[in-house]
């Protein structure tokens, strides 16, 4: 069943007609004009129709495309390394990023409440509109176009995570992450010291409360050191090893 409807786009708002400058910032011209469409409309404009689950197909892309990218460019980075630049690359200011450079703010396709509410900068916005454009280059033609796409959008994008996401010590991205989102700080326990110095092994608890749909999640990673200070470094690393998938979702 085709899941894609036809839009009359004369009953459209105005810059639903002017999309051909978007496929020129994009470098993509679609073949079936209802894709695009589609993903610039938002939920406040029809909440039958918008880009929701073109969003999700695209956020699924977009996470293969930027793994298979850093694994290429950087071949001597350690997985924990490929994963906090993969995090950083994702995640919505960056993708607002892409919108800006897109000039996706001018084609969005939003309700009288939404456009009167900002919702044309709104960040999270221009974030999903972008996934949901890459779910649609998709559909509309197939993996290595998209992929194409993609890389082109990110060219001078990837300095962004190349020192700074990096280098930067555990902890510190860690907390960093929390208060982007405006939780509460993660919180160490000492839980045991073992042995004499200098040959000590120290036990830290972990603990970080984030949202996720409304529901608060309480997460605990337990690691070790030979001192508190490495086994609190271990114990973020883990931490944000363990929230990463969840990044996105965040609210």
């Amino acid at each position: 069943m085709n899941t894609i409807p036809n839009f009359d786009i004369k009953k459209l708002p105005p810059q639903a007609r002017q999309l051909t400058a978007l496929f020129y910032h994009m470098g993509y011209h679609f073949g079936d004009i209802n894709l695009p469409l589609l993903a610039l409309m938002h939920r406040s404009y029809d909440s039958e129709h918008n880009y929701e689950r073109l969003e999700f197909l695209g956020d699924a892309l977009l996470g293969v495309i930027i793994a298979e990218a850093l694994f290429e460019r950087y071949p001597t980075h350690n997985e924990g390394q490929l994963t906090r630049m993969r995090a950083t690359l994702v995640r919505e200011s960056t993708l607002a990023i892409i919108a800006k450079n897109l000039q996706l703010s001018e084609f969005l396709i939003l309700g009288v409440g939404e456009r009167k509410g900002g919702g044309r900068h709104r960040v999270s916005i221009l974030a999903d509109t972008v996934e949901a454009l890459i779910g649609a280059i998709y559909l509309d033609s197939d993996f290595n176009t998209v992929k194409q796409c993609v890389l082109k959008w990110y060219e001078n994008v990837f300095e962004l995570v190349e020192e700074q996401n990096v280098l930067k010590d555990a902890k510190s991205r860690l907390q960093e992450l929390l208060q982007a989102h405006q939780f509460a700080l993660p919180k160490y326990d000492l839980l045991k010291t073992e042995g004499t110095a200098p040959n000590q092994l120290f036990t830290v608890k972990c603990t970080v409360a984030y949202t996720l749909k409304e529901k608060t999640i309480i997460e605990q990673i337990i690691a070790q050191g030979e001192s508190r200070r490495i086994a609190e470094q271990r114990s973020a690393e883990s931490m944000l090893t363990n929230i990463s998938d969840n990044l996105p979702k965040l609210k």
